[in-house]
């Protein structure tokens, strides 16, 4: 039936169908981007005598930006984050990273916070670091970072020589943990370290001496193991600084039960407790003699 429609109504008709698929494919374009926002961190200053710009801005200076961005957006486990894609503008030097909205509806409230308390001590380990990092920056090369979110009336966290944006470092105390899982990598040529990967952890990176993996019986890679550490712990709300961790022992694991070494157990502990008037040794606990 078609061969009878003239040509010209049949391009007519064609036409139609390709804006409709194009009105379609614009409405999902939009529908995504509304799920797009953006974080600014904008840096003014100078390079040497020259005003920053992006061709005055090192490429150096743009990498530690953008791994500090990626703390900041993203302080937990980074492996399965959603896409952040990179653009430089010009007005001094404008970094623009854009990723989920609601990732920068949360770094927004964050930024609010700060802003207001002029403390960094209730972030995580991840975002105060790389906000200590900017702070660093800007006292020693005088520059000036201005932070906001494409949210509207966003705040605008100002960092520079003049402002103090670091950890209270009396809440970071020495510690020792222990950790129990899958020995994933080892080695390195000047930091060497041990990565160990627990579902409860994630992969964490304990810094190890050379020799205790040159003088090593057997091949550690890919074997449950618990290793003893010693780091820093904030002593308020107990997070662990894992860029701190460092190797004490290394520790056999087997998770199979064993109710005869148990069994020993309690019938070690039953002689032990069949000794002890229970009256006279809580009062003795508690200080009552005292």
């Amino acid at each position: 039936m078609l061969s009878f429609v003239p040509k010209s109504v049949r391009a007519i008709a064609f036409k139609i169908q390709i804006v409709k698929l194009l009105r379609t494919i614009i409405k999902n374009v939009n529908l995504n981007m509304e799920n797009i926002g953006y974080i600014e961190i904008k840096i003014t200053g100078f390079n040497g005598n020259i005003k920053l710009s992006p061709e005055t801005f090192d490429i150096r200076e743009l990498t530690e930006v953008i791994e500090q961005a990626e703390k900041m957006l993203f302080p937990g486990d980074r492996k399965e984050r959603p896409l952040i894609s990179y653009q430089i503008e010009d007005g001094s030097v404008k970094n623009i990273f854009k990723t989920s909205a609601q990732i920068i509806i949360g770094l927004s409230a964050v930024l609010g916070q700060i802003q207001t308390s002029q403390n960094i001590d209730f972030l995580e380990l991840n975002t105060a670091k790389a906000i200590e990092s900017f702070q660093e920056t800007a006292i020693k090369k005088d520059y000036t970072f201005e932070i906001s979110t494409s949210l509207p009336q966003t705040p605008r966290l100002q960092i520079d020589k003049t402002t103090f944006f670091y950890r209270t470092q009396e809440n970071w105390v020495d510690a020792e943990f222990y950790f129990y899982g899958k020995i994933i990598d080892a080695g390195g040529k000047e930091k060497v370290n041990i990565h160990l990967f627990s579902p409860e952890t994630g992969t964490i990176r304990i810094q190890t001496p050379q020799e205790i993996l040159a003088n090593a019986e057997e091949n550690i890679l890919y074997k449950t193991y618990g290793i003893r550490a010693k780091g820093k712990q904030n002593s308020t709300t107990g997070e662990i600084d894992k860029s701190s961790l460092n190797f004490i022992e290394l520790l056999d694991y087997t998770t199979m039960y064993n109710e005869k070494y148990l069994k020993s157990l309690r019938d070690k502990a039953k002689s032990w407790i069949g000794n002890i008037d229970a009256d006279e040794w809580l009062k003795n606990i508690r200080g009552y003699d005292a």
